[in-house]
């Protein structure tokens, strides 16, 4: 399975990343990437950037280093019913918008049930595209119901490399749960390397490794195709009209 675009990674902005836009982007051309996104976290998170710099992202250029790019965020999950940290009047002039649970953010464990109930209102917010490493066994879900949840809102589940390499280490069971419900439902998944530094942009293996250990499709993961991945944002940004 060959992937051509990284659609999780985070710069300096982020608090806690440790490298430029450009670098991110020179990283990517230099392992032949066709596409990054510059998903930084949510302005919740510890150290996170303020709003302006998502209200000023419109001057970063499309094309980076020969590699197209895609500004957006990994808004940060900060309420019972979904709700994110960013309004969505800004949520609807990025590119794309990913959105997951992080601790010291705003929500905190709150059990099965009212976290599964969060993830999905998250879901059903209209400018969401995705949720972002799902398996985080700290917030606990109900797996399948979730997963139904983005199949029938068209949206998107990743398998989080660094969660199965970096941290939140603990997710490889529930990671494997998340792929086999993907193909049970024929959901579509996105593969996101979630780097934090250069070295680890198109860190994929582990993740590709397990969707195929499940039997999930290339047909089913989004990444493996930037035709796929501009039909699927032109497709939403149309349902939003």
């Amino acid at each position: 399975m060959k992937l051509v675009a990284d659609l999780h990674t985070h710069t300096v902005a982020s608090g806690h990343a440790y490298c430029s836009i450009n670098e991110m982007a020179q990283a990517a051309a230099d392992i032949g990437l066709e596409m990054i996104a510059i998903t930084d976290h949510g302005p919740n998170m510890p150290g996170g950037p303020h709003l302006y710099y998502f209200g000023n992202l419109r001057v970063v250029p499309p094309v980076i280093a020969g590699v197209k790019a895609l500004k957006g965020i990994e808004a940060n999950i900060v309420g019972p019913s979904g709700e994110l940290d960013l309004p969505d009047s800004m949520l609807a002039k990025l590119d794309i918008v990913f959105a997951g649970f992080h601790t010291h953010t705003g929500y905190d464990d709150s059990g099965i049930s009212k976290n599964t109930r969060a993830l999905i209102g998250t879901l059903e917010n209209p400018y969401v595209d995705g949720i972002v490493h799902p398996g985080n066994p700290i917030f606990p879900v109900d797996i399948r119901e979730v997963v139904a949840a983005t199949k029938d809102l068209g949206k998107l589940i990743e398998i989080n490399n660094a969660s199965l390499t970096v941290t939140r280490l603990d997710s490889m069971e529930n990671c494997i749960r998340f792929a086999e419900s993907a193909v049970e439902y024929s959901a579509t998944v996105v593969i996101g390397s979630d780097a934090h530094h250069t070295s680890l942009v198109g860190s994929f293996d582990s993740a590709i490794k397990l969707v195929k250990s499940v039997g999930l499709k290339s047909e089913y993961v989004l990444n493996t195709d930037v035709s796929k991945i501009t039909e699927f944002l032109l497709n939403r940004r149309k349902a939003l009209r």
